[in-house]
This record gives C-alpha cells, structure tokens and sequence, in this order.
C-alpha cells in the first residue's frame, strides 16, 4: 500500500474542516445586532440562540432578554423611519398633486384666454357688433365702393355744373355785349336826333 495516499487525504480534509470553519466565522462576524438590516439582526439572534430541553422533552431555542430588547427597538426605530418617510412621500405626493392640479387650472385658463384671442383676432367690432373678417371686410369694401360712386358722381355733377356755368357766363357776356352795342347805337341815335332837334331850332329862331 502507498503510503502518501492516506497522507494527501487528511491533509485535504483538513484543508476543507479550516475552510468551512472559516466561512462560518466570516459569516457570523459580517451579522451584527447592532448594524447592517433588521433580517440581518434577527439572523444574528437566530445563530446566537440556545438550544436546550424541556422537562416534556420537547427541544426549545431560547433567546436573551437583552438582544431581544435591542432587536424590537431596532425594529420600532426602522418602522418609525418607514411612517416618517412614508409622511414625507405623501406630503411629496400631495404637494406634487396640487401643483399639478394648479397647472392644469392654468392651462385651462391659458386654452380660455387663447379661444378668446383667436375669436377676437378672426372677428372685428363695428358699431358694437361683432362680425366675422370676411364679412368686415365686404361691407368695408362696400361702403368704400358707395363714397367713390358717390364722388364720381359729385365729380361729374360738379363739372356739368361749372359748363354750365362757364356757358352762361358766356351767354351773359355776349348779351351784355350786345347791350352795350345797342345802348351806344341809341345814345348816337339819340344825340343825332338832338342835334337834329337843336338845328331846327335854330332855323326857326332865324326865321
């Protein structure tokens, strides 16, 4: 038989005993009573209670007052840090709610004023009426159009007034004219027959 076989086996088994001590001597220095989660905590307790039997037999674990205590105010003490973060998100929550709602309220009230421009923008007022561009705009049209009818037409009245009046000033400067020529015909005609008048007179004076 060999003798370095048996040798190689204890020194593997060994090997692994240390190993698996280890591990577990790793394992219960990372939990704590006093750090890390409450799961943690009640692990450590876990590992740290005690096993014994009872009067009956029947196996209990049994667990020191003092971790006991100290785990049910770590447990108190995270559950107040859970309520209060839980107050704070709702307190959060609320306000985010209100501010959302104050948005909305907002935006409603923006969407209002907006229809309202918009209406204002497409429709013009005149004498106190409200009525749409496109009709603004004929009946602006319209009565634009009726004043250049209407000074076109006051345009032609007034020329056919003025050759009238021009042909009648004509017409009143030939007769007048004419009255002149007749009035210094008759004032000659006149002075003639004087003269005439005067000569016979004289003539019989003479006589």
């Amino acid at each position: 038989m060999n003798p370095i076989k048996p040798i190689i086996l204890i020194v593997v088994t060994c090997l692994f005993s240390l190993t698996s001590l280890s591990q577990s001597k790793q394992d219960s220095d990372q939990l704590s009573l006093y750090k890390g989660t409450i799961d943690n905590q009640f692990e450590y307790i876990l590992k740290k209670s005690g096993n014994f039997k009872g009067t009956n037999g029947q196996a209990y674990e049994a667990v020191k007052r003092s971790m006991f205590l100290a785990l049910r105010a770590h447990t108190l003490d995270s559950l107040k840090t859970v309520h209060k973060n839980l107050a704070e998100t709702q307190a959060v929550v609320k306000t985010q709610a209100k501010e959302i709602s104050d948005l909305k309220t907002n935006l409603s009230n923006t969407q209002t004023n907006l229809d309202t421009t918009n209406a204002e923008k497409n429709n013009m007022a005149l004498f106190g009426m409200q009525m749409s561009k496109t009709s603004y705009n004929v009946l602006m049209w319209s009565i634009i159009a009726g004043l250049l009818a209407l000074l076109i037409f006051f345009i032609y009245k007034y020329k056919n007034s003025n050759a009238i009046t021009r042909k009648a000033n004509h017409n009143l400067a030939e007769i007048e004219e004419e009255f002149n020529e007749h009035r210094k015909t008759a004032l000659e005609r006149e002075q003639k027959v004087r003269r005439q008048l005067q000569d016979e007179i004289n003539k019989q004076k003479k006589g």
